[in-house]
């Protein structure tokens, strides 16, 4: 009877499952029609755009050669303007040479006018009137007067500006002075300032370093029973710019540099640097990613000792994959997600608290 019953509810289903076919089957040759129909319409489409595009080429070919005819009287208005501008440059230089003749002219003149009213007590109309005086050496006055003015053009052309201009000069060279003597002074307070804060770090950094390298010697010993560690400069003569060199000697090895240690030791190494670090200068809490994760059972119960000395005066946050670091902890919090669902946060507190 139950096996029955199956075969009954199967071919109900599979009798519902035909109707489903059946109706797939008309809505799918409901589309091919309707895709037909849309074909022939893009079709007819296709031929009024080819139409358009012919029709749309012919246009651009005229825009073409208009625009080529159009950039052809372009360029020659272009090299008449060029022309037009060369020649207005050259027109006004000209004038320019004119105008700097004339000024020279009458300052010539208004500089004759008063050596004639100054030295020989005359105006230029009694001077012109007077007769000429005989030129020494037999040469004519026009020849005296070239040789004359020959002489001033050797001396070069008088600047009627060169007061103002000096004036700004010697103003702007004020200005520029007192520019100069403030950058000097800034310079030299920066310099003072930087040699104050130098001292002061480096004031900073050897207290920094003397703790540091004694509570390394000391955590050392502590997590590698037996052997002996150091920190070191690589230049003391100059605090600023030098190394920090750490050297790790494990009980039983020959070995000083941290390359020559095994991954689980330079581990322990680093991790009493950074405690060495910690305890010179505290902070209310640490956080440390899986720092145990390369040590073994007897190097991990090292480090939880000192996570249990370093837990009494600061809150450390550690993300670990490490059963027995989990055990010592306060409070476990642990992310986890059920398939197909959103992750969440679990805490527990441990027993002892």
């Amino acid at each position: 009877i139950g096996r029955q019953g199956e075969v009954e509810e199967r071919l109900e289903r599979l009798v519902a499952e035909r109707g489903e076919a059946k109706a797939r089957r008309e809505q799918i040759e409901a589309s091919l029609t309707s895709v037909h129909e849309l074909s022939e319409t893009l079709t007819g489409k296709s031929e009024l755009l080819d139409g358009w595009i012919q029709k749309l080429t012919v246009e651009q070919q005229a825009q073409s050669e208009a625009a080529r005819e159009v950039s052809t009287a372009l360029s020659g208005r272009r090299k008449e303007r060029q022309d037009a501008e060369r020649e207005l440059v050259e027109i006004r230089e000209k004038r320019s040479r004119l105008e700097l003749s004339d000024a020279e002219n009458t300052v010539r003149l208004e500089t004759l006018t008063d050596a004639l009213r100054r030295e020989l007590d005359t105006d230029p109309e009694t001077a012109m009137a007077a007769e000429r005086p005989e030129v020494e050496g037999g040469a004519s006055p026009e020849a005296r007067v070239r040789e004359l003015e020959r002489e001033l053009k050797l001396m070069g052309p008088i600047n009627p500006l060169a007061l103002e201009e000096f004036e700004e000069l010697k103003e702007r060279h004020e200005f520029l002075d007192g520019q100069l003597n403030d950058v000097k002074n800034t310079k030299r307070d920066l310099q003072r300032l930087i040699k104050e804060i130098d001292e002061e770090i480096v004031g900073v950094f050897s207290a920094a370093y003397a703790d540091v390298a004694t509570n390394f010697v000391e955590l050392f010993q502590t997590l590698f029973p037996g052997g002996r560690g150091g920190v070191k400069l690589t230049d003391t003569s100059d605090l600023l710019n030098c190394g920090v060199e750490i050297e790790a000697k494990p009980s039983g090895k020959n070995v000083k540099k941290l390359s020559l240690l095994s991954g689980g030791e330079r581990s322990l190494t680093a991790l009493a640097f950074l405690f060495s670090v910690f305890k010179s200068r505290p902070s209310p809490f640490y956080v440390m990613d899986e720092v145990e994760a390369a040590l073994d059972d007897m190097n991990l119960s090292r480090f939880l000792s000192l996570i249990e000395e370093f837990r009494k005066e600061a809150q450390l946050i550690i993300v670990s994959h490490q059963k027995r670091t989990m055990e010592g902890a306060d409070v476990l919090y642990g992310v986890s997600m059920k398939p197909g669902g959103s992750s969440k946060v679990v805490s527990e507190k441990s027993n002892a608290e």
